[in-house]
């Protein structure tokens, strides 16, 4: 199994790098301008449906990678699904790590799995348990040998649901914020903010009233003036990615308003790399937007900014304008060595792992919202 997935993911990568060398040949390299290596973790699985990976990097520099897996979202058979990127450059085969069996035998289905490795303390693994959104709680799972070997379950206590979707951030003093959100009483975010490296959590928020603007799955940026930005997706109505911002450690935060940036009801990721720059992963589309495929998930946006209000286009990371296909749900990172490491949804069928080089992104103004075609044009992916 491990040799053919190995084997699988070389030919997909030389199939991937072809068509770049394609690409090139037709004049459209210049707008995959910084990407390094595009592959699937894996070809074949004994699971038809995947969605929502994370992924994180271990100390050893290998990478981990989880995402839910099962006969399809809300089948109680979705287990949460990990596998290992080795120093020699492949995947090995997905394993097993948690599921929602409970002690009484009943099972439910396992959501939105967060990796997430605090210094000096041991790997988190955060997911959600239950039949949907609105009744799931959270859960976690800790590794003391780079995710080889997990503890038992541990259920968190009151409202605590953890990392609902993006990874927790660590500030320099060590305080770490978790962003997460509930969708209970309409779309509500919030923070979980930890001072003793995760042992302890104290519940910030709601961030927003849910009705103006409802909001889920925040992701974290850090600015060099100790600010702390928040960007999340929104709900049908919201058709905007929302923002609110925390100028005292995660304690208290602005009211929560609409960038210019487009959002089609879907997650998004985002990162504050070495060089002070953030990245943000996301659909740049709007839920009911002609051409961008199902319900604006066909495309999958990269952008960058200095300050986390001006955004300028780096890259089209797939677009395919059919509206059963989806690129969805993304994680992104930087590793120690510099490079961005994507992983995201293709069309629930496999998750694909997207290497970067920030310092060779070709980028272009976003204005008023609007995607700079003429640029960085939505050239249509060749699917494998």
């Amino acid at each position: 199994m491990n040799i053919k997935n190995s084997l699988c993911g070389i030919l997909i990568t030389l199939l991937l790098f072809n068509g770049l060398n394609a690409q090139s040949q037709d004049g459209l390299s210049k707008h995959r301008a910084g990407i390094v290596l595009e592959e699937f973790l894996f070809t074949e699985a004994d699971f038809p449906s995947c969605h929502s990976a994370t992924i994180v990097e271990l100390p050893n520099r290998e990478l981990l990678c989880t995402y839910f897996g099962g006969t399809y979202e809300r089948h109680p058979d979705v287990e949460i699904r990990l596998q290992r990127k080795k120093r020699d450059g492949t995947w090995t085969a997905p394993i097993s790590v948690a599921h929602g069996v409970q002690p009484d035998g009943e099972r439910f289905p396992t959501w939105n799995p967060v990796l997430f490795q605090p210094k000096g303390e041991p790997l988190m693994l955060y997911y959600k348990v239950g039949p949907s959104p609105k009744e799931w709680w959270g859960e976690f799972i800790t590794s003391e040998d780079n995710g080889h070997t997990w503890s038992k379950p541990q259920r968190l206590a009151g409202k605590l649901l953890g990392p609902i979707k993006n990874k927790p951030i660590q500030l320099a003093d060590g305080t770490i914020l978790s962003g997460s959100s509930d969708e209970n009483d309409g779309w509500k975010a919030h923070i979980e903010r930890s001072t003793d490296g995760g042992k302890s959590w104290t519940f910030i928020g709601p961030l927003n009233d849910g009705e103006q603007i409802g909001a889920i799955q925040p992701a974290l940026l850090t600015h060099a003036d100790g600010g702390i930005q928040m960007l999340c997706r929104t709900s049908t109505k919201g058709e905007r990615i929302a923002e609110t911002w925390s100028r005292d450690g995660g304690l208290t935060w602005s009211e929560m308003t609409k960038t210019t940036l487009p959002n089609n009801n879907s997650g998004l990721d985002a990162v504050t790399l070495q060089d002070g720059r953030h990245l943000l992963i996301y659909n740049h589309a709007t839920r009911g937007q002609e051409g961008m495929g199902h319900k604006g998930r066909g495309v999958l946006n990269l952008a960058v900014s200095k300050d986390g209000k001006e955004w300028e286009a780096a890259l089209v990371l797939d677009y395919l304008d059919a509206p059963e296909k989806q690129y969805s749900y993304p994680s992104i990172i930087q590793t120690s060595d510099g490079l961005v490491h994507i992983v995201y949804t293709w069309h629930r069928e496999r998750i694909k792992h997207v290497v970067v080089d920030p310092n060779k992104l070709e980028t272009f103004p976003i204005e008023s919202g609007e995607w700079p075609l003429e640029e960085i044009p939505l050239v249509v992916s060749t699917e494998q």
